[in-house]
């Protein structure tokens, strides 16, 4: 992976987390900075962890899967990608619930974790690939904790709408990391 794929692979897996926190700086009044950097801190260390977690067992399993490697990585972005694209096109239901006033850290520990399942799943490709997990784990914790931060700030002013479009944008440049790692490997041989 060159340093651009890693970018692009860093703000994509930041963009569910700049949706939730759009939507939680969207319930605060007047968001402050230091809530802001607070969540953005919360959620980039969260995502950071995750795809060390997922490295490690897909690690674990790479002898097996060598000759496919390449192959596990796309679909696993495809599908990923394909999420983000369905959950960011997909209405709610019925009325949206009740945002909290105030955001305790419990529940921001949560959200975070809820929004970093999919580091942890392209932690479990990248452990195919000849690629610094160190780096992308990095890359990926500090743009969260730049988006989220952003996120918290401006989510009273960009509302729901922003975090679908970013959502949307996410999953398109997952599924085209994913073509790109097929694409590399295809063309190697």
């Amino acid at each position: 992976m060159n340093a651009a794929s890693i970018l692009l692979l860093a703000f994509a897996m930041s963009t569910d987390a700049f949706a939730a926190a759009v939507g939680k700086g969207s319930a605060l009044l007047k968001p402050r900075w230091s809530e802001a950097l607070r969540t953005g801190a919360i959620f980039g260390v969260i995502e950071a962890i995750t795809p060390l977690v997922g490295w490690a067992l897909g690690y674990a399993a790479s002898d097996y899967v060598k000759a496919w490697d390449h192959w596990i990585a796309f679909v696993l972005l495809l599908v990923l990608g394909g999420r983000m694209l369905i959950g960011a096109i997909k209405v709610p239901d019925g009325e949206e619930p009740r945002k909290p006033a105030r955001h305790g850290f419990w529940l921001l520990v949560a959200t975070g974790f809820a929004t970093s399942i999919d580091a942890m799943a392209v932690g479990v490709g990248l452990a195919f690939l000849d690629v610094s997990i160190a780096t992308v784990a990095l890359a990926i914790g500090f743009a969260t904790f730049a988006m989220v931060t952003l996120g918290v700030m401006v989510g009273r002013v960009l509302g729901n709408i922003a975090g679908r479009w970013a959502e949307a944008i996410g999953g398109v440049l997952l599924i085209g990391i994913g073509s790109i790692i097929l694409y590399e490997h295809l063309v190697a041989i």
